[in-house]
């Protein structure tokens, strides 16, 4: 949606910013022609620099076709202008916007997408509307398909079927011939693939691939989110039997052109689930101020050639994907589980960065290269943290070292501008068939930070070491996780909401408004507003990402950074590990393109992956709700719609929507700048951040949505008349399309 921007007065403009601002002005009046002196009026731009620009950029969207010039100096809106691309938006009613490649939002509705679906690439013509305040769009092409299979559930007739799709936004039921349907049956769980849509039929046709099973059984349900984010949950047999014949020995040529560290103290920390080590420390006292500390490194690439069947199959999985009671890994478990991951008391094969470190946590001195280790000792978390508590246990000496410089690492990277985004994850406890029996929050402490401080200086270090080799004129392009800065709209909108819980971030500079968000975070904690306010902080900052072009990282405070430390289950870490060892060798500088594409892939299964681990964890939470209706409980706004409030609870953090159809007292609007529900009569407004008691009102299994209703309602018994409500238009998936 292009929404106009109000500019305060003598304000210079952001060109990209301003872009949107005439766009804006022209989608709210579509069958006007403006100059630039009646742009310069609407927008508030009065100094000559700003109004030259503006005159400028007119001819320039007029140049791209977004704008035609109807008389000299006149412009409007192009009628089935250019066509722009961009990616689709589809809401659950059918209609859509459409994000341009210069990040416009543009309305599509739904008798003018021509079959285009969530995800998909498309080329759209913008099309004037005169009684309409946004500018519109017709999709003109599809590019490119984001999906072709939905998960769903299967209804069977005589010679038909239809499978209504899990996807909100998949707002058409698909179409099954009979020859299509093969062994399902009604009711199933079940992947369709979309076969055919003809130009002027409302729903597409497909078949039906697999059948998952019936639904609501555990085992079902985690497969189905796997399928509907196109996932794989097995590896092929022939891979399984592939990676059996890998042999685990270590060989004699092995040792030799390795540094030996088998008789250096060493030990791995994990969750105390976890089967793939991925990385061990080691330490070494060198002198009274100074040690040897190793990053260990499950040594991946040793085993996984390049053209390999594993090594196709690691490229497309990119990543290891958690659900709430599983992880799918990205190497099979031979692999995994077995050879490459660090246990104890095996001798293993490891790439290390290895560092000469003071007490106060400088880097004298690094070395990189293969090394073989020995780890002696396999610590879960809670385990290391009680040797830290207590300052007993095995290798109490060196874990109580190694967290000493830790911390030190940890107070330099907050000082020096990192972000201390420190979140609680939701768990569940599970029984045998996987009904969540409860729900528990891990707790980060000082065993956690020891582990990331020393992945975050090995990951920082080899960046640094290929990155600088680029800055002195030896390009050496390699794989980076890079972070962007906010978007300044988005971070100003948080700040600006912020103030209603009587904080505010101060500062201009990067490092200033790191230092203020940080204490920020610091001074929410176990405050009921705490979720809210970290999650929408999250929000504001732009996402992390894999790439060969480097601008640093702007969460972490580096200008260097890597992933490295986990190549059992990340793929980009195994090219780190390739490109680290080829450039170590005095190799030639390997191609960026193609270490862009395989960036982009591994960047686009992570969001893949992530998405499915929330409905994972979004499924488990109505499960876990769904014997408690009828039941009371405390929540807080942490979204406001058109069409109710998102509501989440603040003892399980399970978030449900209140319908603003269940708000009975008054008839309440939405007010999208100050992002609240408005009562008409009485003025009562639902803001985020507001606290609410709530009933569970309804749970929906097969659609992961949970419903609540408002206990009290304010002022309730002061409304005289309860208001008549237009009534809403039918669910789109309510009726066959």
């Amino acid at each position: 949606m292009v929404k106009k921007k109000k500019n305060k007065k003598g304000e210079g403009f952001n060109k990209n910013m301003l872009v949107k601002s005439i766009m804006s002005v022209f989608a709210t009046n579509p069958s006007k022609n403006l100059n630039y002196k009646e742009l310069s009026i609407e927008l508030g731009a009065k100094d000559p620099t700003s109004k030259r620009l503006i005159n400028e950029l007119l001819y320039e969207l007029a140049d791209q076709g977004v704008l035609k010039e109807v008389y000299k100096g006149k412009f409007m809106v192009s009628v089935l202008s250019t066509a722009l691309e961009g990616v689709v938006e589809m809401e659950a009613d059918g209609s859509a916007y459409v994000i341009t490649d210069d990040n416009q939002e543009i309305l599509v509705s739904e008798h003018n997408l021509n079959h285009a679906l969530h995800g998909d690439r498309v080329k759209v013509a913008l099309i004037p509307r005169r009684k309409r305040k946004l500018m519109e769009a017709e999709v003109i092409e599809v590019v490119s398909r984001a999906k072709r299979t939905f998960v769903g559930r299967i209804e069977v007739e005589r010679n038909y079927a239809f499978v209504i799709a899990d996807n909100k936004r998949m707002p058409y039921d698909i179409f099954i011939p009979n020859d299509g349907i093969g062994k399902a049956k009604t009711g199933q769980k079940v992947i369709a693939r979309i076969t055919d849509w003809p130009k002027h039929t409302k729903n597409p046709m497909g078949e039906i691939v697999e059948v998952i099973g019936n639904p609501g059984v555990h085992e079902v349900e985690m497969h189905a989110i796997l399928a509907e984010f196109e996932l794989p949950y097995r590896f092929p047999k022939e891979l399984d039997v592939y990676a059996e014949k890998i042999s685990e020995k270590i060989t004699q040529a092995d040792y030799s052109e390795r540094r030996d560290f088998r008789g250096v103290p060493t030990f791995t920390i994990d969750p105390a689930d976890a089967k793939d080590f991925d990385d061990a420390l080691s330490i070494r006292r060198i002198d009274d101020n100074t040690f040897e500390i190793g990053v260990h490194i499950a040594d991946v690439t040793h085993y996984v050639t390049l053209d390999s069947p594993i090594e196709h199959e690691a490229v497309d999985r990119a990543t290891s994907v958690y659900l709430v009671d599983r992880c799918v890994p990205m190497l099979p478990e031979r692999l995994s589980n077995f050879i490459c991951s660090l246990r104890p008391n095996e001798e293993k094969l490891c790439f290390s960065a290895v560092f000469e470190m003071d007490i106060e946590g400088n880097v004298l001195k690094e070395w990189f290269g293969r090394t073989v280790i020995l780890s002696q000792q396999r610590f879960a978390y809670e385990e290391a943290q009680e040797v830290i508590e207590t300052g007993k246990g095995e290798m109490e000496t060196e874990i109580l070292t190694l967290n000493s410089i830790a911390q030190k690492l940890r107070q330099k990277r907050l000082k020096a501008g990192a972000i201390n985004f420190d979140r609680a994850e939701v768990k569940f406890n599970l029984d045998e068939a996987g009904k969540p029996l409860g729900v528990f929050f891990t707790v980060q402490k000082e065993a956690n930070q020891l582990i990331e401080e020393f992945m975050l200086l090995a990951n920082r270090s080899v960046a640094e070491f290929i990155g600088r080799a680029k800055e002195k004129h030896s390009a050496k392009p390699f794989v980076y996780r890079v972070h962007d800065k906010p978007n300044p709209e988005k971070f100003d909108t948080f700040r600006s909401f912020i103030t209603r819980f009587g904080y505010n971030i101060e500062g201009g500079t990067d490092k200033q408004i790191s230092k203020s968000l940080n204490k920020l975070l610091a001074e929410v904690k176990g405050k009921k507003e705490q979720n809210l306010i970290e999650t929408l902080a999250l929000r504001s900052m732009a996402k992390a990402r894999y790439s060969a072009n480097n601008i640093g990282h702007y969460g972490l405070g580096f200008p260097y950074y890597s992933h490295f430390t986990s190549p059992i289950r990340r793929y980009p870490d195994m090219m780190a590990h390739r490109l680290l060892a080829h450039y170590l060798a005095g190799g030639k500088p390997k191609d960026e393109d193609e270490i862009e594409r395989l960036c982009k892939h591994s960047t686009d299964m992570e969001i893949r992956a992530t998405d499915a681990e929330r409905a994972s964890i979004k499924y488990k939470q109505v499960e876990f709700m769904s014997d408690k209706i009828g039941q009371q409980f405390s929540g807080v706004i942490t979204g406001v719609t058109s069409f109710g409030l998102f509501v989440e609870l603040i003892e399980s953090k399970c978030e449900g929507l209140l319908p603003i159809r269940e708000l009975t007292d008054d008839f309440y609007e939405f007010d999208e700048d100050n992002y609240c529900l408005e009562g008409r009569q009485n003025k009562t407004k639902y803001q985020l951040g507001d606290e609410l008691e709530v009933e569970v009102w309804r749970t929906n299994l097969a659609k992961k949505q949970l419903d609540f209703r408002l206990i009290e309602q304010p002022d309730s018994e002061n409304v005289k008349e309860k208001p008549m409500r237009p009534s809403k238009p039918t669910n789109p998936k309510a009726k066959r399309r």
